[in-house]
C-alpha cells in the first residue's frame, strides 16, 4: 500500500536532500514499485561523455530509498547497508537514465530492492543493482 505518492516523495527529497533533488524526477509510483529518471547533466558524465558509475549508483540508491519511503512514509534515517551493481553496457550519449525499482522484501528492519537502469529511448539495460536498506526503529 502506498503511503507517499510522487508529489509527496519529491517534496520530501527537496526538503531533506536539496543538494541532489533536482537531479531526479519520479515518473511512476505504484504498488509494484517506481520509476525514477536521472536528469543527466555535465556533472554526471565521465571522460568520453558517458554517464559515470557513481551517477548510476546514485540513481539506483535514490530510487530504492524512495521506493521504501513510498511504502513506510517519511523515514529520513533509513540507510543503505549493501549495494551490488553490474554495469552491462555504455549508456546512450546525451540521454537521461531511467531506473525501474521493485521491492523484493520490506521487513521491519531490512528492505531489499532490485533496480534495472536503461537509457531513455532504449530498452536494453545498462546496469542492474540490488540494494539492502536498514530501517530504523520507529
Amino acid at each position: 500500500m502506498i503511503k507517499m505518492d510522487a508529489p509527496a516523495l519529491e517534496k520530501f527529497l527537496s526538503a531533506e536532500f536539496l543538494q541532489v533533488a533536482e537531479d531526479f524526477t519520479l515518473e511512476r509510483v505504484d504498488d509494484d514499485g517506481l520509476t525514477v529518471r536521472l536528469n543527466v547533466a555535465d556533472r554526471h558524465l565521465r571522460p568520453g561523455g558517458t554517464v559515470s558509475g557513481p551517477s548510476m549508483f546514485a540513481l539506483a540508491d535514490v530510487a530504492v530509498y524512495l521506493a521504501i519511503l513510498s511504502r513506510i512514509g517519511p523515514v529520513a534515517l533509513a540507510v543503505t547497508t549493501n549495494c551490488s551493481i553490474d554495469f552491462m553496457r555504455k549508456p546512450v550519449a546525451n540521454a537521461d537514465l531511467i531506473c525501474d525499482v521493485r521491492l523484493l522484501k520490506l521487513g521491519r528492519v531490512l528492505a531489499v530492492g532490485d533496480c534495472l537502469l536503461r537509457s531513455d529511448g532504449d530498452d536494453r539495460p545498462v546496469a542492474r543493482a540490488s540494494l539492502t536498506y536498514s530501517i530504523p526503529k520507529a
